[in-house]
């Protein structure tokens, strides 16, 4: 005989066992069926925080084909667009030059790695010592032109950024102010590749006098206080829309400078993320996670230095840090999926 009742029942108890593996999936992967686009910079050491946040982001179930490698002023735009979703690679203030490209429809959200940045100028110690170098100014002595003239042009050579990268602007703005033109040769082809240059001539003996930023495989390569020095600029000069951070750019307690404090010349930066605010309204886990997660910065040093070494298996180095932060990083995807319920 029909019963309507029993028909009923049955069906509310088929509903529960169908839904409930939904609602777990649901509430265990905020991100299914939605994907997202990730960005990194073109330079390397930053990817290994990309793809710690890649890796936790699919563990959310979000769907990201490999990251796509932009200069400054296209992610700054795109992001602003909402052609790109986010990158975990803003460094500001020295990206503040680029905010007018997203303000309003992106937001800087950090810090992602903790420990501070720094960016300066380095000489080989042994060429400090010998030429008495302690700042940009000594790069005006013949003496010391001639040294590290690799080129023969009558400047000193000096490793500085690629067109497009931020530090480019400031170091522009530097050559300016101190008027530096006639004196150093800024070289601004691959880093990567200007600096594995400026290695090897370091091994043979030759001066060399480059640009950096922490972190970088640079400072495990050439360690400030033994193998290099952090020298000072004349005078801290800044470009105009970095003029109210003249106080960050002397630091205390900078390991291997000249001077203590060091003038360094660059404002010490956060490394944050920087994602469309669109996307992080339509997807409160994203948001929440790139809030919680901090990755020590001594970690990016250690993957950068095994990177340099030859080993650059991103991925597998990402996958061992989160298996080695496990507690750590589900706490943090907890904080993630609590706040997409």
């Amino acid at each position: 005989m029909f019963s309507l009742k029993k028909l009923l029942t049955t069906l509310s108890a088929a509903a529960l066992v169908s839904t409930a593996p939904v609602a777990a999936i649901a509430q265990d992967q905020p991100g299914a069926g939605v994907s997202m686009i990730m960005a990194q910079p073109t330079w390397d050491t930053g990817w290994f925080q990309t793809e710690i946040f890649k890796q936790m982001f699919e563990e959310l179930g979000y769907s990201i084909n490999a990251p796509l490698t932009l200069d400054n002023p296209a992610f700054y735009q795109s992001v602003g667009y909402g052609d790109v979703t986010l990158w975990v690679d803003g460094w500001f203030p020295i990206h503040n030059t680029y905010t007018h490209a997203f303000e309003g429809s992106a937001e800087i959200i950090g810090p992602v790695v903790s420990g501070g940045a720094l960016e300066g100028y380095l000489v080989d110690a042994a060429s400090a010592e010998e030429f008495g170098i302690t700042s940009l100014d000594d790069f005006k002595r013949d003496d010391v032109k001639a040294a590290f003239d690799r080129d023969g042009d009558g400047r000193a050579d000096l490793v500085a950024c690629p067109p497009g990268w931020g530090c480019e602007l400031t170091i522009e703005h530097h050559f300016e102010a101190y008027d530096l033109d006639s004196h150093i040769n800024p070289i601004k082809a691959g880093y990567a590749s200007a600096m594995a240059d400026a290695v090897a001539a370091y091994e043979t003996g030759s001066p060399i006098l480059f640009y950096t930023w922490t972190p970088n495989w640079t400072v495990n390569e050439l360690i400030p206080g033994e193998d290099v020095v952090w020298i000072e600029v004349p005078e801290v000069s800044l470009p105009d829309d970095m003029a109210d951070l003249v106080d960050a750019a002397t630091r205390s307690g900078v390991e291997g400078c000249v001077n203590d404090p060091c003038m360094l010349g660059f404002p010490a930066n956060t490394i944050d993320a920087v994602a469309n605010t669109a996307f992080l309204d339509e997807n409160p886990a994203v948001r929440a996670l790139l809030e919680a997660v901090e990755i020590p910065i001594t970690d990016v040093y250690a993957q950068n230095a095994a990177m340099n070494d030859g080993d650059d298996d991103i991925e597998a180095q990402a996958a061992q840090w989160i298996a080695d932060n496990r507690a750590q990083v589900d706490g943090w995807l907890e904080t993630a999926r609590a706040a997409a319920q």
